[in-house]
Order: structure tokens, then C-alpha cells, then sequence
């Protein structure tokens, strides 16, 4: 049997819900998938919490865009840290940058002495980098416990020659968690060619909502995301299929 760690990427307790029943060793919990992924409701989280007995790290991430934020962002994001971990989060994923795209040190030294014994997790704010072997050692130092990237490609797969050099690189210093673009049919190449003991996926399919057809011409998503009919949600039978393809990897 296989001992890779599978982190599932969650947007709401019923996505949540199905990941631990499927077999998930811990879930990021977040909202907005369709942005990338946003600071999820503490309702959420307490719910999560209460029902999951798996390891729930929380997304804190204010807005969509980039990764440098104002003062005020950044004082919501410790404030919503905080709250999260009182409500029993495992730790905070977050990321956070200068203009130029290098680590803003000050701030993630902030969180992750805010997150005192819970894991600081720097998320893919870590592919903007421009120099990623530079930005994993200035995470190692400031005391982060794990840092998620796709290896600075939008698929990882396309990226495993940097993501197995990270994963050398940091060795027992730091987790290095590769995610973004895997499924049922790369992810055991992938792990066999980069040597990591953990993935972060996303098996999601679509949930459907038929209540907007009585009026289609509305919508609130805009040109962004016009379907009101379906929303993003955990698919069940891709994720079973994940955990086969991953449990025959030696």
C-alpha cells in the first residue's frame, strides 16, 4: 500500500463531508474555487470541525489578485487566522508578497508567529516568485511548516524536474505539498518521478441547483461564471478513483 499523505482541496462542508469519507488524510478549506480559492466562513469551519475528525487547514486569502495587500487586508487576514485556529483549525494557508513578487518576509513572519504551534502553510503565492530555490529557503527560515506549489507551472505535472529539486532541497526542513493539475491519470507518474510523500488535489465535478430556471436571465456570477444552474463541488467517484490509482504506488 502506498504512504502518501492526500490532502483534498474542499469548498464546503459537503465537499469536506465526502473527502473524509473517501479517505482524505487532511482537508484545505476554502471558498470561491472558481477565483482560486478565498477565505472560507467560520460556519463552515465549525461545521467542518464538529463533523470531520481529519486534520483542517483553513485558506485565508481576503480577495482574488495578486498577493501584496494593504494594511487593512492584512490585518483581517491575522484576525481571521486567529479566529480559525480558536475554532479548532490544524493550521492557516496563506501567501504573501512584495511588488516585486519575492517573499514579504515581515508579514509571514507576522502569521506564523500569530499561528504559534499550528501550521503555517505558504500557498501558491509561492509560483509568482522569481526565484523559487531562493524563496523556499527564506520559508524555511522564517518557520513555515509546508508551502503548496505547482513547481511555477499551472499544471504540476509539467513542473516535476523544480518540484522533486524542492523536495531535495528542503529535505527535513520544511514539507514541500505539489498541487494543481493532478488527476486519476498523472498522478502515479508523477509521484513516482518526483519522490513526494504527499499531493494536494482537487477531484471536483459539479453539484446542480435548479432553482434559477424559473428566471434564467439572471445571474450573479456575470460573464465570470454565468451558469446559476451548477456550482463546483467535490466529485465523489473521481476522488475513489484517485485514492486507487495512489494506493498501488511503491
Amino acid at each position: 500500500m502506498s504512504s502518501i499523505l492526500v490532502e483534498v482541496c474542499c469548498g464546503s462542508l459537503d465537499d469536506a463531508l465526502k473527502a473524509a469519507a473517501g479517505g482524505a488524510d487532511r482537508i484545505e478549506l476554502n471558498s470561491a474555487f472558481f477565483l482560486g480559492g478565498l477565505t472560507p466562513s467560520l460556519g463552515t469551519l465549525q461545521e467542518c470541525r464538529e463533523r470531520i475528525n481529519i486534520p483542517l487547514i483553513a485558506m485565508v486569502r481576503p480577495r482574488y489578485g495578486g498577493m501584496c495587500y494593504s494594511e487593512g487586508e492584512f490585518a483581517t487576514m491575522l484576525r481571521d487566522a486567529a479566529i480559525f485556529v480558536n475554532a479548532g483549525a490544524a493550521g492557516v494557508v496563506f501567501g504573501f508578497l512584495q511588488p516585486d513578487g519575492r517573499i514579504d518576509e515581515e508579514r509571514t513572519a507576522a502569521m506564523v508567529a500569530a499561528l504559534g504551534s499550528r501550521e503555517a502553510v505558504f500557498h501558491r503565492a509561492f509560483d509568482l516568485t522569481p526565484d523559487p530555490c531562493e524563496a523556499l529557503e527564506t520559508l524555511i527560515r522564517l518557520g513555515v511548516k509546508r508551502v503548496l506549489t505547482s513547481g511555477q507551472k499551472p499544471n504540476v505535472f509539467h513542473a516535476q524536474d523544480l518540484i522533486k529539486q524542492l523536495i531535495q532541497q528542503a529535505g527535513s526542513r520544511m514539507e514541500v505539498l505539489p498541487g494543481a493539475g493532478l488527476d486519476e491519470y498523472n498522478i502515479q507518474e508523477f509521484i513516482r518521478n518526483t519522490g513526494t510523500t504527499q499531493v494536494h488535489i482537487a477531484p471536483m465535478g459539479w453539484g446542480g441547483d435548479s432553482s434559477p430556471l424559473g428566471n434564467p436571465a439572471i445571474t450573479f456570477g456575470g460573464a465570470l461564471y454565468p451558469s446559476e444552474v451548477r456550482y463546483e463541488a467535490l466529485d465523489s467517484q473521481t476522488f475513489k478513483r484517485m485514492q486507487e490509482a495512489i494506493a498501488v504506488v511503491k
